[in-house]
């Protein structure tokens, strides 16, 4: 497949990438910097403002899907979304993190988060991105959201699926490494299992 990877220099965009390139796809890497992507044979660096529709809309264009992995902080979702469409692209993937995933007791994460003082400033515009795209009909997108605790590890191909609620493993964690995050992300481009949902990935 040709892939566009938005954020493609990012903690988790990188391993999307990698994961991504160790599949055998072509993959256009936009990031603010493309110095930052080493050469590939695969990969074509392009450095992109996401701010700039058309700009991205064209860096978009002729690909069969795109995976966005940004800081929603940085980014806007609305501005995305119209470059996604003006490329003519309908397969998107976003990641939107773990603040808006229910917890055992129902609590929804971001909540819990606060609750122990711990506000990170993604959670809300993550947040407020997954709420957008809930009433988005005209792509076909799927949301996806890392367990509580996703770091760097190892890539075991091995992992649980959930919709709405956080995946808890049988110690009571919430535990993703980055590398797997990245598998379930391929997985769900080359297998659609979520289109117009979200869905999250813990051991």
């Amino acid at each position: 497949m040709k892939l566009a990877i938005v954020g493609a220099t990012g903690n988790i965009g990188a391993h999307i990438r990698d994961e991504a390139l160790s599949r055998g796809h072509q993959v256009t890497g936009l990031t603010r910097d493309a110095s930052k992507l080493a050469a590939h044979p695969q990969l074509t660096p392009k450095a992109v403002d996401n701010a700039d529709v058309a700009a991205l809309a064209g860096a978009l264009k002729e690909h069969d899907a795109v995976l966005v992995s940004v800081k929603w902080t940085e980014n806007d979702i609305h501005k995305v979304i119209e470059a996604i469409r003006a490329s003519g692209v309908k397969r998107c993937l976003f990641v939107v993190g773990a603040g808006s995933l229910r917890r055992q007791d129902g609590q929804l994460n971001f909540d819990y988060m606060k609750g122990l003082g711990i506000e990170p400033p993604t959670s809300k515009p993550a947040m407020h991105a997954l709420e957008v795209l809930k009433v988005v009909t005209d792509l076909d997108w799927t949301a996806i959201s890392p367990s509580f605790a996703i770091s760097p590890g190892e890539r075991t191909g091995k992992f649980r699926l959930g919709l709405d609620e956080m995946v808890f493993d049988a110690a009571g964690e919430s535990l993703i490494s980055r590398e797997d995050f990245a598998v379930a992300i391929l997985d769900e481009i080359e297998k659609p299992q979520h289109v117009k949902q979200r869905f999250t990935v813990g051991y």
